[in-house]
């Protein structure tokens, strides 16, 4: 794999952290502002909402310079975010740097897959996208833990201020290891925009929206969970998080090796894993080894779908992947948000604390079904095509008639 593809794992290293870290300070941020614990979930909200709509905002925006500088900008544009969260003095800065942040998320793992797949030979695109994923996934291993306790020990605005450096650390990464590439010519608004008309891109991003969503359906209240039903104390969700962390970054390897080689079979494993294992969760949680074991297994299985879903994209996008690998990364934290309410309403409804885990496995099978369905479309548009061949190869060729 190409040095430059390590460039883009510290950008989306410092991305995954600042994205997760905010919610192991929540406390210490709401205490600081003097606001409530609600109000300062608005940080991850509107992080969540950046990213949606940052993603196709920025890509636009980036199409009239080359995929080297439009990654330096949103490195750019992260490292102030993180800096205006750091040293803001009332809760709205607050918000609107962790907005401004947000906006970098989206473009810059999708334009970071299409540059990413672009420095590899085409049987190694899923392994490249699932290398700078990687940066993203070990984030919620060390990242997050490592940046709670620093926030919790000396201060969040610390936290904040290491993200920013981070940030730093990976623009320079990108300045000095990807290697420079001439803006394609051919690049239109109207032609990316081309793309969303295909049945098979919206197939994949629905996929993304459901698979992904039915992950942290459970995963965002796994505190409540794991304390009222497992039994474990409040300070062992730290580690249990971490099991998460290590599930998604052994899932996002095995996804990418595998997809480049039988993407959709692929998909089909680990979306009806999921969700059985999401469905088993409601038993698991009753008891403390088991529902660790479950947690590395949806962490596992649910960034098992990351890489075949994106690569699923730039595939059917092929004429003009940025944009619609773009969006797609903004339909997993579309999906997180779908299914963190969905998971709340179950709550509130007084289904119990397991009930999020049962909204995710109903996700995870409703993606199984577009996997299966978009699978059977594809086969049947190659028939058709290969019928089309044959009849055309099998008409007659017209001759002169002689002369007399």
């Amino acid at each position: 794999m190409p040095l430059a593809l390590l460039a883009l794992a510290i950008g989306a290293f410092g991305i995954g952290t600042t994205e997760f870290v905010i919610m192991g300070l929540l406390p210490e941020v709401a205490a600081d502002f003097q606001v409530s614990i609600p109000t300062a979930g608005f940080l991850v909200t509107g992080y969540a909402l950046g990213v949606v709509l940052g993603a196709p905002l920025m890509t636009v925006l980036g199409t009239r310079v080359t995929r080297k500088r439009m990654l330096m900008l949103l490195m750019g544009l992260f490292v102030v975010g993180n800096l205006v969260s750091a040293v803001a003095p009332v809760f709205g800065v607050m918000v609107a740097g962790r907005v401004i942040a947000s906006l970098a998320h989206g473009a810059f793992f999708g334009i970071g897959s299409v540059v990413a797949a672009d420095l590899v030979a085409p049987q190694k695109k899923a392994g490249a996208i699932a290398t700078m994923f990687t940066g993203l996934t070990v984030a919620n291993v060390v990242g997050v833990p490592l940046g709670t306790y620093i926030g919790q020990s000396v201060g969040w605005r610390t936290t904040f201020f290491v993200v920013a450096a981070l940030g730093v650390i990976g623009l320079l990464g990108v300045a000095r290891l990807v290697p420079e590439q001439p803006r394609p010519e051919d690049i239109r608004i109207r032609h990316e925009l081309a793309a969303f008309r295909n049945a098979q891109v919206l197939l994949a991003m629905a996929m993304t929206v459901l698979g992904f969503g039915g992950v942290f359906a459970a995963i965002t209240y796994i505190t409540p969970m794991m304390t009222e039903i497992a039994g474990y104390s409040a300070s062992s969700v730290t580690w249990l998080l971490v099991l998460f962390g290590l599930g998604m970054v052994s899932g996002n390897l095995l996804g990418g090796k595998f997809a480049d080689r039988h993407l959709m079979p692929m998909l089909y494993v680990s979306l009806g894993a999921l969700a059985v294992v999401l469905s088993l969760f409601t038993l698991t949680a009753h008891n403390k080894i088991a529902a660790a074991v479950t947690i590395v297994l949806i962490g596992g299985l649910g960034f098992a779908t990351v890489p075949p879903l994106q690569k699923r994209v730039l595939d059917q996008a092929a004429g003009a992947p940025t944009l619609a690998s773009a969006v797609n990364i903004g339909a997993f934290n579309l999906g997180n948000a779908l299914s963190a309410w969905l998971g709340g309403l179950a709550i509130a409804a007084g289904l119990g604390y397991t009930a999020p885990s049962w909204v995710g496995a109903a996700l995870a099978a409703s993606a199984l079904v577009l996997a299966v369905v978009s699978s059977a479309l594809e086969r049947r548009s190659t028939a058709s095509r290969g019928r089309l061949v044959d009849h055309h190869s099998a008409e007659p060729v017209a001759t002169s008639a002689p002369q007399r």
